[in-house]
């Protein structure tokens, strides 16, 4: 029996199978565009069909993250959002959300600032099911996963279309929850088409982790990409860059408009992810 039977993120990729759909993922940076209007997205996204919620702990040295969501973890760091804040904003959102599974995605220097170890406790008596810190190499990764294993946490990898076989090999081994299957080469951010790289690449981590969730992000934003990337055997997608794009594109409009245009945004994402 896996350690994390009990892991809500476990939990919904078994629902998911049973119901013949696809997982959809979607990021909210943590605080932006300021700490009550994060809550309301957050409850927007949920009520409009996410399967599971990706927050991000704004850092200042990004390197996976591509111009969109570099920007808005500048802007949250310049508001003054931190760990602890995020942390909070997990605590609110599991006492409304029991069931939800919640990721922190983040990098190891805010995890080191604070301790590791004590940062992952205090991240899961907040409520959260996991970790992807896209800096964490699988060679680095012994303390974290005993860390993981005995909070009952994912600890979730990242493989690209580039990485070799026996590198797929080794981060199969040791992702828990799901797998994030980098789409394309480079940073995070939205795209118009996908490359026959990308649709290869998910098929040939599937054959070697057929037992293992396969979650693709990295410019996913139209519900042609979650019927395309699910085709091609993801069983979730992940979209992030394109719901930051919409909450900065709500200059003028009330929290509200904002709350409708996102829910109704994530319902037409959800729609295609019927198998």
């Amino acid at each position: 029996m896996s350690y994390l039977q009990n892991n809500r993120i476990e939990i919904k990729f078994y629902q998911l199978k049973a119901r013949k759909q696809k997982g959809l993922i979607c990021y909210v940076m943590g605080g932006y565009p300021n700490p009550i209007a994060c809550e309301k997205i957050i409850s927007a996204i949920v009520e409009g069909g996410a399967d599971i919620i990706e927050i991000g702990i704004p850092f200042s040295d990004p390197i996976a993250d591509g111009p969109v969501i570099q920007e808005a973890a500048f802007k949250a760091l310049k508001k003054g959002v931190t760990p602890q804040m995020c942390l909070n904003l997990i605590k609110k959102t599991r006492k409304r959300y029991p069931e939800l599974p919640i990721v922190i995605m983040t990098y190891s220097n805010i995890l080191e600032k604070n301790g590791f170890r004590k940062f992952m406790e205090m991240a899961k008596e907040a409520g959260t099911d996991g970790f992807i810190l896209p800096d964490m190499t699988v060679e680095e990764s012994e303390n974290y996963l005993q860390y993981s294993k005995d909070l009952g946490l994912a600890s979730i990898f990242l493989v690209a279309p580039n990485t070799s076989n026996l590198r797929i090999k080794n981060t199969l081994a040791v992702s828990t929850g799901f797998v994030y299957v980098v789409s394309v080469y480079g940073t995070t951010g939205m795209r118009n088409s996908f490359n026959k790289y990308t649709l290869t690449a998910i098929k040939n981590i599937k054959k070697w982790g057929s037992k293992k969730n396969i979650s693709v992000g990295f410019g996913i934003s139209t519900p042609q990409h979650v019927k395309l990337m699910s085709n091609n055997g993801a069983d979730a997608v992940i979209v992030g860059s394109a719901i930051v794009k919409m909450i900065d594109g709500n200059k003028g409009d009330s929290i509200i408009q904002l709350q409708d245009n996102l829910r109704n945004y994530v319902k037409s994402l959800k729609a295609a992810s019927t198998i």
